[in-house]
């Protein structure tokens, strides 16, 4: 065969390859986040076996791609292409040159390959940001490899914590204090005063935000001790790869050697039996040595289903705080300190509204709303306003939304300002009526999907230029005015229920 052909061969392969992973990713992502962030991703043809080279339109995209997807990029490639070493995701904006960023091949142990082989739709693997496959890793290692030499005084292995996720950038408010002070005080020196730390809450609410900051402010006061950080995927993996290379006592030393020890998602063990057996006497030996044990699932210890009794017994032992859904004031204050990250930005008051009112459960979806509007008006070039954030994220807030009708807010608003709602869609222009008329307008613009004309039928047959006139006007009022403002944030947290 010529090196023509070979070069063919291959992206004929890569692009088989690149179709079957693109697959994958969408029945293991979702719909909504594969067609915002990895379906633009695109296959750039290549003649070097060892490589696959992905492009995205933005750096912002990007970045984003490297950081949560890296680690399964490669080993979905890898389980159909065993000769691939890396994955390039690179900028390929149109009109300029491609951009690599930092690329660094680090081995992904072959433990997570072999572990995967046992899961049929396994989901994405709680690892380092780096990635790539060594080639010279062998079918069955030891499930530790020999670190690499560090300087004296200098911890082996740290573990994979978020720099993004520390104490210092955490929302603290009513709903999450009880967490976020336990979770201060486990990460302090000197004796255990409680351990585990059991944190539950829904998707997306701050669990793994907290477990990373332990495990950071534990590290600034002892920068020697071990610390492991990893979901119970990843402890079930490891588990069944040292099973396989018939070497559990060093996943065993490895685990029970930790000064602190951080696993998330306690409930992708349920009714795995085996997997619940090391885990208990994991659990058992860590609190016996009295060292530091954080724990953390989708529900109290109490309501994990196919989690063995004895487990839940343990986890109930120590600390067990929840985190509550993020109010409106919170979601708020969540999106200021993100747009912190992003200081060449100007998000408009409200659109930032707009995004904490219609996005209620779940702090990940609010944060990946943000980010969405960010990249598309870097993409297009536009200025990021209440139509274009509407536009852009058009799906999300339909299905984020709770159904508020205009005749909820009409009966609400003028029950908060002792009216009749006769008096809403009435002629009178009295300010007493013409203030609440134009704040049941603003929330109908806020808070439905009605169209502008729609809004105006609803208030007497008003024109869509009121509706216009009125909404403009409240939002310069909440800007000048503290009693408009405080009216219009309590009307919008009772319409949310």
């Amino acid at each position: 065969m010529t090196k023509w052909q070979g070069s063919v061969t291959h992206a004929t392969e890569a692009e088989k390859a690149w179709a079957r992973v693109r697959t994958s990713l969408r029945e293991s992502a979702g719909t909504r986040l594969f067609e915002q962030w990895l379906k633009p991703i695109e296959l750039i043809p290549g003649e070097d076996r060892d490589t696959i080279r992905l492009a995205l339109p933005s750096a912002f995209m990007t970045n984003w791609v490297r950081n949560h997807y890296a680690d399964r990029l490669v080993l979905e490639f890898r389980q159909i292409l065993p000769n691939v070493r890396t994955v390039q995701i690179e900028t390929r904006a149109p009109g300029r040159a491609p951009v690599v960023l930092a690329i660094e091949t680090v081995p992904v142990p072959a433990d997570v390959v072999a572990a995967l082989a046992v899961e049929p739709t396994p989901q994405p693997v709680q690892t380092s940001m780096k990635f790539g496959v060594d080639p010279s890793l062998k079918p069955a290692p030891a499930v530790v490899a020999a670190p690499a030499p560090v300087p004296a005084g200098v911890p082996a292995e740290r573990p994979p914590l978020d720099p993004r996720y520390t104490f210092e950038r955490f929302v603290v408010d009513p709903s999450n204090k009880v967490a976020f002070n336990a979770a201060k005080v486990l990460a302090e020196p000197g004796p255990v005063r409680f351990s585990p730390l059991f944190l539950h809450s829904g998707t997306g609410q701050g669990k793994t935000h907290l477990m990373h900051a332990i495990g950071h402010a534990f590290l600034e006061h002892n920068p020697h001790a071990i610390v492991l950080c990893m979901s119970a995927e990843r402890f079930m993996y490891d588990f069944v790869a040292s099973m396989r290379a018939r070497d559990t006592h060093a996943f065993k030393q490895r685990l029970r050697g930790a000064d602190l020890l951080l696993i998330d998602d306690l409930q992708f063990i349920a009714g795995k039996d085996a997997t619940q057996e090391e885990f208990f006497h994991t659990v058992n030996e860590i609190m016996a040595a009295g060292k530091r044990l954080v724990i953390s699932a989708d529900r109290c210890p109490q309501a994990l289903e196919g989690v063995e009794a004895r487990i839940v017994s343990r986890m109930s032992v120590g600390l067990v705080a929840d985190i509550k859904a993020p109010d409106l004031t919170l979601r708020r204050t969540i999106l200021d300190r993100k747009l912190v990250d992003l200081p060449d930005m100007r998000v408009p008051t409200d659109v930032l509204d707009l995004l904490a009112s219609r996005i209620h459960a779940n702090i990940r979806e609010l944060e990946g709303a943000l980010n969405r509007v960010v990249a598309y008006a870097q993409l297009t070039g536009d200025t990021i306003d209440l139509d274009f954030a509407v536009a852009t994220l058009g799906e999300v807030l339909r299905g984020a939304q709770k159904r508020v009708t205009i005749d909820e807010i009409q009966k609400l608003v003028s029950a908060h300002f002792e009216l009749k709602p006769l008096d809403l869609i009435s002629a009178r222009r009295a300010r007493a009526v013409a203030r609440p008329r134009q704040i049941a307008m603003y929330l109908a613009k806020r808070l439905t999907t009605r169209s502008l004309p729609e809004i105006g039928r609803k208030f007497g047959g008003r024109d869509h230029s009121t509706v216009i006139h009125a909404v403009r006007k409240i939002e310069e009022l909440r800007d000048s005015d503290r009693d408009i403002d405080a009216a219009v944030r309590v009307l919008m947290r009772e319409l949310e229920g």
